[in-house]
């Protein structure tokens, strides 16, 4: 084989796509403690304790909160493993996707 055709056209145009982005949603309910919706921010969503507190008592207080924005892929693996994690301690605790 000479250099010649070792050679690759290079110039081909792909188009490339961004994943799509969807946020991912904890809505407040009656019995999740605060101390366990802080837990799963840290662990789940990998939250400073003050962005947790923060995102918390968003929860809390007008009802939801958003926990992140990922690749739609991921933020249904976030919402299945907080439904998990909630189901395993005896919370109701909901968290939901909202595709952008």
């Amino acid at each position: 084989m000479n250099n010649k055709e070792l050679e690759l056209d290079l110039d081909i145009d792909f188009d490339i796509e961004e994943p799509k982005q969807s946020k991912v949603v904890l809505l407040n309910d009656d019995y999740s403690t605060m101390e366990f919706v802080v837990d799963i921010l840290v662990n789940i969503f990998h939250k400073t304790n003050d962005e947790a507190m923060n995102i918390m008592l968003n929860i809390h207080n007008k009802g939801r909160g958003i926990c992140g924005e990922y690749p739609s892929e991921i933020a249904y693996t976030k919402v299945a493993q907080v439904t998990k994690e909630a189901r395993a301690k005896g919370f109701p605790l909901k968290a939901i996707v909202e595709e952008d």
